[in-house]
């Protein structure tokens, strides 16, 4: 082919290619301009049964509004799930839309003003003290309780019935004088019987015992004028880290182990086996010790957390709470999520399916949950005056400290 003939046919080639491209470009933008719904995501983390209920309310709301809903599944892990929270949320992604987050983590998000405020809620629904403990930051509501948890103390009714105590105790030192008559007699014929079990690891289990412990007054105490530091060092709590220590070492009544093995699940098990009489645990440890195959069912009774010396009885606050992303480019898409989520039906659901404590507080006089929650207003009295932890930014951090120092203090 000479020079001449190639220069005569590149003009149609470039127009063949021009042509080409035009309509790819025109195909994406048809492509573009069929999408009816904006992209709304939704980012939640837990266990295979948590997140087959969350599947399930994305798709109802999606049916009901015609919205579809992503579900981005995060590992069960809670640090896991706060770090990819952070993230997402620090470098402004558009996406997640609507996050739910641990109560530790709301005081970092707003103090970073990753949340944006909700709009169109009706507060009176939910529990006034825990909004303003939690959710609510410089007078803006940023987030909304999904489900609610507080420190409980479990007991066997029929061991405190047979030997002659006719309620749980109300005091650490009632506490300390049936669990250590109970345990004596019951290790004539098990050894490895505990009056008392509890979460004495070194992780974030170790704090809200440690609040427990301390009661109303303790724990971590705000200073009542500027600058509002925290403290640590007051009677309340030095005579909280000494029953502590006290019940593993001088009264024994607590296993060694407690300040190296014990979490929810280890307190849990050993409590369900039938080896203590008390068990502090959250409200998720009912329903597996009413299962069937469980040597405890239909034997133990629930109730709040003992006082101090002098004080007065506090639950440790847990739970998860719901909020938008300042980022989210669905804003009031996603706030009407928020509010579906937090609605009465919902809500209810997910106390019968999965035995959450709902964050609304007119859930707790249901007939139908209380026949199948018989312990309901035990929880409802719980978080009537259930303390929080601090909601500072850095609380990771504080945290981090006091899990060491009081581990320390727990390993002698």
């Amino acid at each position: 082919m000479s020079v001449d003939e190639n220069d005569s046919m590149a003009p149609p080639l470039q127009r063949r290619t021009s042509l080409v491209l035009l309509l790819l470009l025109l195909l994406a933008q048809a492509g573009c301009g069929q999408s009816s719904a904006p992209r709304m995501v939704f980012a939640v983390g837990g266990a295979p049964t948590e997140l087959a209920f969350w599947e399930e309310v994305v798709r109802d709301f999606a049916t009901e509004t015609g919205q579809p809903v992503e579900l981005l599944r995060r590992p069960a892990d809670t640090d896991q799930q706060r770090q990819a929270l952070i993230i997402a949320l620090k470098a402004g992604m558009v996406d997640p839309d609507v996050v739910l987050m641990d109560v530790a983590w709301l005081g970092l998000f707003a103090a970073s003003h990753w949340l944006a405020p909700l709009d169109g809620v009706e507060r009176s629904a939910f529990f006034d003290r825990i909004l303003e403990q939690v959710d609510v930051h410089d007078g803006r509501l940023l987030a909304l309780p999904v489900y609610l948890d507080a420190g409980l103390l479990y007991y066997r009714r029929d061991l405190l019935e047979q030997f002659g105590y006719e309620q749980p105790p109300a005091t650490w030192q009632t506490l300390l004088t049936q669990a250590t008559t109970v345990q004596r007699a019951m290790r004539q014929h098990d050894p490895d019987f505990y009056g008392f079990i509890w979460q004495g690891r070194q992780y974030e289990g170790l704090i809200t015992n440690f609040q427990e412990f301390a009661g109303a007054q303790g724990a971590f105490v705000s200073a009542s004028a500027p600058p509002y530091r925290l403290a640590l060092d007051v009677p309340q709590n030095r005579a909280a880290w000494h029953l502590m220590h006290d019940m593993i070492w001088q009264y024994r009544i607590s296993p060694v182990f407690t300040y190296t093995a014990m979490q929810e699940e280890e307190t849990r098990r050993l409590f369900q086996r039938g080896k203590a009489l008390f068990a502090r645990n959250w409200p998720y440890a009912w329903a597996l010790h009413q299962q069937p195959d469980s040597p405890i069912r239909g034997k133990i009774g629930v109730t709040l957390p003992p006082a101090p010396a002098g004080g007065e009885r506090a639950s440790a606050l847990g739970g998860w709470h719901i909020g938008v992303s300042r980022f989210s480019d669905v804003r009031p898409l996603a706030q009407a999520f928020v509010r579906y989520v937090c609605s009465y039906a919902v809500q209810k659901r997910m106390v019968l399916q999965l035995g959450w404590n709902p964050g609304r507080q007119d859930l707790y006089n249901d007939p139908e949950i209380r026949q199948q929650v018989p312990h309901i207003h035990v929880m409802r009295e719980a978080l009537l005056s259930a303390q929080a932890r601090p909601l500072v930014p850095y609380y990771p951090q504080l945290s981090a400290i006091v899990q060491r120092s009081l581990n320390s203090v727990l390993a002698g």
